[in-house]
């Protein structure tokens, strides 16, 4: 791993107007995550797991605080810019696969690359690799629906690395399949993990899946309270207040 943190999370809050209520969903969050690590998010619904992955990822930006992500500051960008990072830096895994059904899987999987300025030579060659990686070189005209629920995540997995992203981040992706399959997918982000070095942010109620992490943060009430080291059983208590 490098000496310097991939991603930087700096004194962020995310705030909502519910009409005239001020909702506080996350507060005065402080982290730092490596490199190459494998770290889950969890925590009870409504606790602010997925709004810190969405910060993380790009996708939403805090109502103060600032984000880095490999030293460029992601919470100042505007969107047109946002966007163009978040295709080359970030791959997307859902718990409900999100692919379109009247594609194949490798129409599905060359999807982010038509963002890109790519010769079709060059995509082919991207798409392939990606299905390879997750297994699935004998699925690539199958569409959806003719896939079974780990193969569609599978998909879903590919289509997240065919850009080569520094940061994969998963939200629940485990939610919809069963422990089988679900073991399998755990499989895999941890291969991606290790063998391809992946940053991986894991959103999760399963404790069997934060197990897999490398590092495992909790949030509770818009604020992390605990991060743990599941290599070495240490972990770190962080105080916070109700307001």
């Amino acid at each position: 791993m490098s000496a310097q943190p991939l991603i930087v999370v700096d004194n962020v809050a995310k705030e909502y107007m519910r009409g005239s209520e001020r909702i506080v969903v996350l507060r005065d969050v402080n982290l730092e995550i490596a490199a190459a690590d494998f770290v889950a998010l969890i925590g009870p619904s409504g606790s602010g797991k997925t709004t810190l992955l969405n910060l993380i990822a790009g996708l939403d930006q805090p109502t103060s605080g600032r984000i880095w992500f490999d030293g460029l500051e992601i919470s100042k960008l505007d969107e047109a810019r946002l966007a163009r990072w978040r295709t080359n830096a970030v791959g997307f895994v859902f718990q409900f696969f999100h692919l379109i059904p009247v594609l194949t899987a490798y129409e599905n999987v060359e999807l982010p690359l038509l963002l890109l300025n790519l010769t079709a030579r060059r995509r082919r060659e991207q798409v392939l690799m990606a299905l390879d990686l997750v297994g699935l070189s004998h699925r690539l005209h199958h569409r959806p629906g003719q896939l079974s629920g780990g193969e569609q995540q599978r998909v879903g997995i590919a289509r997240a690395l065919v850009t080569d992203p520094k940061l994969i981040v998963a939200d629940e992706p485990t939610g919809d399949l069963d422990h089988v399959k679900s073991g399998e997918i755990l499989d895999l982000l941890q291969s991606l993990q290790q063998e391809l070095q992946k940053t991986i942010l894991l959103v999760t109620h399963d404790p069997a899946a934060a197990a897999r992490a490398r590092r495992v943060l909790r949030i509770d009430k818009g604020t992390l309270v605990e991060d743990r080291s599941m290599h070495s059983g240490r972990f770190r208590l962080f105080e916070w207040t109700v307001q």
